[in-house]
């Protein structure tokens, strides 16, 4: 594979992520490793991907699973050293597969010296390198509701925890365990940027920066507003898109990238950011972010409750939310694509059809998603059609947010029953059972105990079984990527999106350069027939172009032709998806 040198190269990439605990163990211990992340490089590479994005190696106790950093230039012995880091960046750069690394600076490990060394006391000289504060006045250290403010922290209950020892409160947005750091502080701004300028040295190719629009929080610290049922009030207004954060990523490209020519790219994740903000973030000019992980597609299955308050899927909002993205950032801005992560549950069961119709939901949510206008991402698994996973109590679980939600939510009086069921629909657990290379107990994964149950679908659901098997999962993933690689319109082309009122049905045209690409899906489990009323360019009829990628059965040509009907009413099976190409005349 040979790599662009563009400095947009990352418009025409497709990103592979790896949450290297559970993608492939080379020592036996159950724990997916680094050595285990280089063994399988050539899987990748078959693949087609162009970058590997690395989930938290660093030094860590794991309580957040790597998410909680004490040390960002060790790596955790659970995963190998910093020269395995540097082997790996070695051979995936032979292979054309440039590496990005997670990192999350909104906060540390409590276990980090910087917030070691700031909870020693009041006089501290890193004592202001994190949040502290005293108890609300009238009240004392550990009293309910002196708190110094009264938000919830997104692995529920306050994110404030006292500290005896030093007298005052921290903030942590998340686990206690994961204190913020304060990013007022220009010498907590400086070690940052000498740590990421660290890891540039070492020949990383970009960052995926974790929660970065966490980064500035309001000074005056507001209380914020308690929704109906809840015990702690909404932070979000007072540290999401804080009154510096365009300051600081603006300060932070510079520094760490200054005097550099190689391509590099920074990705942004930022929960609750608008198209307006994406904008802004990902100009080019602005000097910011190349592109956001936005989370509105995320939500179009949550009720008002949030997360855990798990509707049916509506299709029409998941077209109207995804238009919207494609369209805001049409003209400047960049967006990421994607329908999983490692803090996501499986996309075939959440979106699609994990049962009578797996194949088929798994490769038309694909199909819908990889052609729009931005970087598809595949996290680890999501290229052989994984599942969730089967879980049958609490004690399966081993989330910090699944398992303080369970805890919070039954305190508060909900079913034990109710809440676990939305555990196995929306947990991050799903995400991580491992990587089912074979079928087998081990799944291919290891030669010792799992470190987390594999799932139960591994005989049907592997690498093994679908490599090099036409229609399979797997090869649909491999004929994507291809395309993007090399049809422009998938890269360049203008969006248009058909059929918007359609219920279940979503289509859409890629127009550039007198090439047009219609793309069209059936995301639900029964027949529809549509009219596709705009006409290919010189062709009379979409009935007369060609058909390029398809996941129905394919014949022995290797095609399969969709069902028209009076030349422009397509007939769609269950789940199905059908990518055609035509030509205008002077194309």
């Amino acid at each position: 594979m040979t790599r662009s040198d563009a400095p947009d190269w990352w418009r025409s990439a497709v990103v592979y992520q790896v949450y290297p605990r559970s993608f492939a163990d080379s020592d036996g211990d159950g724990i997916g490793d680094l050595r285990g992340v280089i063994d399988h490089l050539d899987h990748l590479e078959d693949l087609g991907v162009d970058v590997l994005w690395l989930s938290p190696v660093y030094a860590s106790p794991q309580a957040d699973n790597g998410y909680d950093i004490s040390d960002y230039q060790a790596i955790d012995p659970t995963f190998g050293t910093l020269d395995d880091v540097d082997e790996l960046i070695a051979a995936a750069h032979l292979r054309g597969i440039r590496l990005v690394m997670d990192m999350v600076v909104n906060h540390t490990s409590d276990q980090h010296p910087w917030f070691i060394e700031s909870s020693s006391g009041p006089d501290s000289p890193k004592r202001d390198w994190y949040w502290w504060r005293p108890a609300r006045p009238g009240t004392a250290l550990g009293e309910p509701g002196a708190e110094p403010t009264n938000w919830s922290s997104f692995f529920s209950g306050p994110t404030w925890t006292p500290d005896p020892a030093s007298g005052e409160y921290y903030l942590h947005l998340f686990s206690p365990c994961q204190p913020d750091l304060n990013w007022e502080n220009p010498q907590v701004r400086r070690a940052i940027y000498a740590m990421m300028r660290w890891w540039v040295d070492r020949g990383i190719d970009g960052f995926r920066m974790d929660v970065i629009n966490l980064l500035s929080k309001d000074p005056a610290l507001p209380d914020g507003e308690v929704p109906p049922g809840e015990h702690y009030g909404d932070g979000f207004p007072f540290y999401g898109h804080g009154p510096r954060i365009h300051e600081y990523l603006h300060e932070m490209r510079a520094a760490v990238l200054a005097g550099r020519d190689e391509p590099f790219v920074i990705i942004g994740e930022t929960p609750g950011v608008t198209v307006e903000q994406a904008q802004l973030y990902t100009d080019p000019d602005r000097g910011e972010l190349d592109m956001v992980f936005q989370f509105e597609h995320m939500g179009v299955d949550q009720g008002p409750g949030g997360k855990w308050d798990v509707q049916a899927l509506d299709v029409g909002a998941l077209k109207g939310t995804l238009q919207r993205w494609q369209e805001g950032l049409a003209e400047r801005g960049w967006n990421s694509l994607y329908w999983g992560n490692h803090d996501q549950p499986r996309p075939v069961s959440r979106f699609g059809d994990d049962g009578t119709y797996w194949r088929e939901s798994a490769t038309a949510l694909a199909t819908v998603l990889h052609l729009q206008r931005g970087t598809p991402f595949i996290y680890q698994g999501e290229e052989i059609g994984m599942r969730n996973h089967t879980f049958t109590s609490i004690d399966d679980f081993t989330d910090i947010e699944s398992i303080n939600h369970y805890r919070s939510a039954v305190a508060r009086g909900q079913s034990p029953a109710t809440v676990l069921d939305a555990l196995r629909r929306m947990s991050r657990d799903n995400a991580r059972t491992p990587f089912q290379w074979k079928s087998g107990p081990a799944v291919g994964f290891t030669t010792g105990e799992p470190w987390m149950a594999v799932n139960t679908d591994q005989d049907e659901v592997n690498v093994d079984s679908q490599r090099g098997v036409k229609g399979s999962v797997y090869e649909h993933y491999r004929n994507l990527i291809a395309l993007r690689h090399t049809e422009p319109a998938v890269v360049y082309g203008h969006f248009t999106m058909l059929l918007p009122e359609h219920p279940a049905v979503f289509a859409y045209l890629r127009s550039v350069h007198g090439t047009t690409l219609l793309v069209a899906a059936n995301l639900s489990s029964h027949p529809h027939t549509v009219e596709i009323r705009e006409t290919p360019g010189s062709h009379p009829a979409w009935s007369d172009t060609d058909v390029i990628i398809t996941n129905q059965h394919v014949d022995d040509h290797g095609t399969s032709n969709p069902r028209w009907r009076a030349g422009n009413r397509l007939a769609l099976r269950p789940w199905e998806a059908v990518v055609l190409r035509g030509h205008r005349a002077d194309g």
